[in-house]
């Protein structure tokens, strides 16, 4: 999955020291980000995109090395946004949509990309209070904007989800999204509302979506799913009882059974709604 960056480790823990030249820079315009130029065929390994650094701009911006926000590190590689950056500054390079890094070369570096753009769209959207209006402040001790006014504290939104494979025997359902632009097979999902369990969250949105009941819930894995602000939460488990479908066509545009062998995955190995359709498909799912 797109967080899989070993050998490589990715440190997010608060550590906002000062860039050097060797730092990287992530730089995003709504949902694109800015690449190399060669980057429309980056999912190919033989031309792996890059990223701009701070040595490419200390000749263009007197003050770099003090107007930055530091975002986390990959191994000793340290990653940043600068606030209000124009980026005709970096003539390297251009904005390509973020759905770009799902299969980008190199992997890690995708996976950091994409964090960021996680992080870039919080910071964006935290520049003032939510309750006097005031402009925000960032806190220097740990990843918190805090109003120096009223005194509120804000801290980077998670907003969880489940991924479920619906199974009966060697059966399992595939669902497409309504009116999205990513077309291909996917299992059911959906998000938790406030007051459920994760588990709570799997029975109400297989029932909504599909119109069935389920039993023997299974946990199979998680994942940080930045391109949409998501924290994953993977289940297989059983229908109990009947096995008709009811599609809920506001939000899935088919849904149907779906034998092992007929399994149709995606073009790559990015997302846990993937894995869990090929580990059904070798039939190694959670029992």
């Amino acid at each position: 999955m797109i967080q899989d960056i070993a050998p490589h480790t990715y440190h997010n823990e608060y550590k906002p020291v000062p860039p050097d030249a060797d730092s990287t820079l992530l730089v995003y315009d709504g949902r694109s980000v800015l690449l190399s130029q060669a980057s429309g065929d980056c999912e190919n390994a033989d031309n792996p995109f890059h990223l701009p650094h701070f040595k490419e701009l200390e000749e263009k911006i007197p003050d770099l090395y003090t107007n930055y926000i530091y975002l986390f590190s990959i191994d000793e590689e340290r990653f940043y946004l600068i606030p209000n950056l124009d980026p005709a500054l970096l003539p390297g390079y251009a904005f390509y949509d973020v759905r770009i890094l799902r299969g980008a070369e190199p992997k890690y570096l995708a996976f950091a990309a994409i964090t960021g753009y996680q992080l870039f769209f919080w910071y964006k959207n935290r520049r003032f209070c939510g309750c006097c209006g005031k402009p925000m402040k960032h806190d220097t001790k740990e990843r918190m904007m805090y109003c120096p006014s009223c005194g509120r504290q804000e801290y980077p939104v998670l907003m969880p989800a489940v991924i479920v494979g619906i199974t009966n025997g060697d059966r399992i359902i595939c669902s497409k999204y309504e009116g999205r632009s990513f077309k291909q097979y996917a299992l059911i999902a959906g998000f938790a509302e406030i007051g459920e369990t994760i588990e709570q969250t799997v029975h109400r949105e297989v029932m909504e979506e599909v119109g069935l009941k389920v039993r023997n819930l299974r946990y199979y894995k998680s994942q940080p799913w930045s391109f949409s602000g998501t924290l994953l939460f993977g289940f297989f488990c059983d229908i109990d009882g009947d096995d008709t479908l009811t599609v809920d066509h506001e939000e899935l545009s088919i849904a149907e059974w779906f034998e092992r062998d007929k399994i149709i995955g995606q073009d790559n190995d990015s997302s846990l709604t993937n894995e869990m359709m090929m580990v059904f498909a070798a039939g190694k799912e959670p029992k």
